[in-house]
């Protein structure tokens, strides 16, 4: 169906990262998935065609646009041009924000040049073992020793965890409080500051991921972002977009394994006929496409509220949940669709397979994205007072 929130901005900007991410990321993908990380000269490359925090004011070096549909386009040509492992999106929109926002000037002057370049690339650290979406029970602290704050403590699951050169940590700073939390800036070289190996994943092998430690960390106040023991909040604030970039990116994916599905089954032939031509897969064909093009209608609505600075929790839960089920049942029709060939690493629908899986898992689990939506709806256990007892 056609999509009707774009302009000619848009569509040139479309052309134009279309064009860059087939020349520079597309070739490289098969050279990064086997390595393991997507080479840092990707950010830099993306920096100079202007494509990193195009949110960022003048003086930093961005664009000033902070108009959610370019990520949005960037996100949906990374899919199928680019590689799904090059974490552009976490660097731009989920960990860049926190200091467009967040900062003060200074560290704005100091960061944001960096980030637009390429030369400074992004991270958030809040997963640890054993704690999961629960940020209230986060164990890294941080102890005011007056002028730094001494970091203890590890994180798990950094996504840009080996190529980051600033990551923002959560850390308990209130022992007092679950809530407690603050927000530090941890930069590359900072004594005690250590990175576990890069994790060996089920799929996205080109996206690094890792452990960090951080043992006795000298983090200067001039590095806390945002207001202190507020951290758990701030944290909440970002998460529909995060949420959303979730959408975004999960519809893409099941689109680019569409597209390259549908191409397999015109050409492949099965007891003389095209796989496309049978019945039974027209029709798995047609649910596919029905449900892509509902669901990227809902996503074009809240990327709109989004830009009109109203989109809600719960709908970016809701574009979460439906998206990334979405993508695991398509990636999924699309390997069976390609038969023993949907199996082989050589065709590109079995690694989209792999890399979709995580879709579910991070940003919020499908479960917690079913509880937001619940109580959302007046079902929340919480809120039940208890019923007297019989006299």
């Amino acid at each position: 169906m056609d999509r009707t929130i774009f302009n000619e901005d848009h569509e040139m900007f479309r052309d134009a990262a279309r064009a860059f991410l087939i020349n520079e990321i597309g070739p490289h993908r098969d050279k990064w998935d086997e390595q393991e990380i997507v080479d840092r000269e990707a950010f830099l490359k993306a920096g100079e065609q202007g494509l990193l925090c195009m949110w960022a004011d003048e003086q930093y070096g961005g664009a000033g646009i902070s108009d959610f549909r370019f990520e949005q386009i960037l996100l949906e040509e990374n899919a199928k041009h680019g590689d799904v492992g090059f974490f552009i999106f976490l660097h731009n929109r989920l960990v860049g924000p926190y200091i467009g926002e967040l900062g003060t000037d200074e560290q704005k002057a100091r960061w944001l040049p960096g980030c637009v370049s390429g030369e400074k690339i992004l991270a958030i650290a809040m997963t640890e073992p054993g704690t999961g979406s629960d940020l209230s029970s986060i164990r890294t602290k941080a102890e005011d020793k007056g002028d730094h704050y001494l970091l203890n403590g590890s994180k798990t699951f950094i996504s840009n965890g080996i190529l980051a050169d600033l990551v923002i940590v959560a850390a308990k700073t209130d022992p007092n409080s679950s809530h407690g939390i603050t927000l530090f800036v941890v930069e590359r070289g900072m004594e005690g500051f250590e990175r576990g190996k890069n994790l060996k994943k089920m799929g996205m092998h080109s996206q690094d991921t890792a452990e960090m430690f951080f043992n006795n960390v000298k983090v200067p106040k001039e590095n806390v972002l945002g207001e202190l023991n507020r951290g758990f909040y701030h944290l909440m604030h970002f998460l529909a977009e995060e949420r959303l970039l979730s959408a975004v990116g999960s519809l893409a994916n099941a689109e680019a394994a569409y597209e390259v599905t549908m191409e397999y089954a015109t050409d492949r032939k099965v007891f003389g006929k095209a796989v496309a031509d049978y019945q039974v897969n027209r029709f798995k064909f047609a649910d596919m496409r029905m449900e892509m093009d509902v669901c990227q209608a809902f996503i074009d609505q809240c990327v709109m509220a989004h830009n009109d600075g109203k989109l809600t929790a719960e709908d970016a839960a809701k574009a979460k949940l439906f998206a990334t089920e979405l993508e695991d049942r398509v990636t999924d029709q699309c390997v069976q669709l390609h038969g023993g060939n949907g199996y082989m690493d050589e065709y590109p629908v079995s690694r989209m397979y792999t890399a979709a899986r995580v879709s579910r898992i991070y940003a919020g689990s499908s479960e917690i994205m079913r509880e937001i939506i619940a109580r959302s709806i007046g079902l929340d256990p919480r809120q039940k007072q208890k019923k007297p007892k019989a006299a």
